[in-house]
C-alpha cells in the first residue's frame, strides 16, 4: 500500500462523504439536524449578510492514538500543524501567491484561527495533546478511533473543542471528518499520522498539512468542490464562486485543467476542497467563507461564545 518515502493513498483518501451517508441511513437525528443546516446556510447566504470582520478562535485537542512508537507522534509535529492551520485559514500561507490571476480576487481570509487548549474539560492546565496508547494496529472509517472502549480515544466536549484524532488509517485513507449535526461523541476530524503536519512522519506528497485543512473544511460543513457525483458533472458544493469540476483531482494538475465544460479557466484544483497533492492546494474562496461563516451561526455558534475561545 505504502511506498518507502511517499504516501500514496487510494483514489477516495477522504472518508467524509462515506461517514456522512452511513450516519443519514443509521440516525433519523442526524438526517433532519442535516436538512435544517442546510436550510439555514442557504438561508443566511441568500440574505447575503456581511462577512465577520473578527477572528474566531477555535480551541483544539490532538488526541494522538498510537500502537507503533512511530505513530507517537511529536510534539513539534503536532506545533507545525497548527501553524499549517492558522496560515491557511488566515490567507497568510506564502504559496497563496500561486493561485491563477482570474481567481486571485476571490481568495479568501477565513478569519479563523486554532490554538490548543490550554485547559481540559475540568478546567485543569493541558497542553491540548491527549496521547493513547492502543493495541488497535490500524483505523478505519467506522470511528473506533473515537472511543476508548474500541481502542481509541473518547472526545471531549465537541461544543468547546476541535477534536483531532491521529493515528495509523488503513486503506489508503488519509483523513476524514464528521459534518456538523452528528453525534457529539464523534465529532471531530480524524488524519493518518502520516498526512499530520510539516515535518516528522508526515509524508510526501501530502507532507505539508492541507489533510487537516481539507477536513476541517467539512467540519465546517464544506462539500468536495466536484460535487461528488463521481465524475457526472451535476454535483453541487452549494458555493457559487467555485467552478462545476468532472470529478477530484489528483497530483499536480497544470492550469487549465478543463472538465464539464468549464473552460476556458477550467478546474480549481488548487482548491483546499479538492484532492490534488498538498503542494498544490492553497485556498479558499470567498464563497466557501461565507458558508464556514454560515455553519458558524447556526451548528457550531458554541464557538462564538467567549467560554468555548478560553479553553
Amino acid at each position: 500500500m505504502y511506498e518507502p518515502n511517499t504516501l500514496t493513498p487510494g483514489t477516495n483518501w477522504c472518508a467524509s462523504m462515506s461517514v456522512h451517508h452511513r450516519l443519514l441511513d443509521t440516525d433519523s437525528d442526524y438526517a433532519t439536524a442535516r436538512r435544517d443546516i442546510e436550510d439555514s446556510a442557504f438561508e443566511w447566504i441568500r440574505s447575503r449578510r456581511a462577512r465577520r470582520d473578527n477572528v474566531i478562535t477555535i480551541p483544539v485537542v490532538v488526541h494522538v492514538v498510537w500502537h507503533d512508537r512511530s505513530e507517537n507522534i511529536s510534539n513539534g509535529q503536532i506545533h507545525s500543524q497548527i501553524e499549517v492551520l492558522n496560515n491557511d485559514f488566515r490567507k497568510k500561507n506564502k504559496d497563496i501567491d500561486t493561485v491563477p490571476k482570474v481567481w486571485q480576487d476571490i481568495t479568501a481570509d477565513v478569519g479563523l484561527e486554532f490554538a490548543l487548549a490550554t485547559h481540559d474539560p475540568q478546567g485543569i492546565a493541558t497542553t491540548g495533546i491527549n496521547r493513547v496508547e492502543t493495541r488497535a494496529e490500524s483505523f478505519g472509517a467506522e470511528d473506533d478511533v473515537k472511543s476508548s472502549a474500541t481502542g481509541g480515544a473518547d472526545a471531549w466536549p465537541a461544543d468547546r473543542y476541535l477534536n483531532i484524532w491521529v493515528c495509523r488509517l488503513r486503506g489508503g485513507l488519509l483523513g476524514y471528518a464528521q459534518f456538523p449535526g452528528g453525534p457529539p461523541a464523534t465529532d471531530g476530524v480524524v488524519i493518518t499520522h502520516r498526512g499530520f503536519g510539516a515535518n516528522g512522519t508526515a509524508t510526501a506528497p501530502f507532507d505539508q498539512g492541507r489533510t487537516c485543512v481539507h477536513e476541517i473544511g467539512h467540519w465546517l460543513n464544506l462539500r468536495h468542490i466536484w460535487g461528488d457525483d463521481g465524475e457526472g458533472c451535476s454535483g453541487d458544493d452549494f458555493v457559487d464562486d467555485t467552478p462545476n469540476q468532472g470529478g477530484p483531482s489528483s497530483g499536480v494538475p497544470l492550469y487549465p485543467s478543463v472538465s464539464c465544460d468549464n473552460g476556458p479557466h477550467g478546474d480549481m484544483f488548487m482548491n483546499f476542497m479538492d484532492y490534488s497533492n498538498d503542494a498544490v492546494t492553497v485556498m479558499f474562496t470567498q464563497g466557501q467563507a461565507a458558508r464556514m461563516d454560515a455553519c458558524l451561526e447556526s451548528a457550531r455558534s458554541s464557538f462564538l461564545e467567549p467560554e468555548a475561545t478560553a479553553s
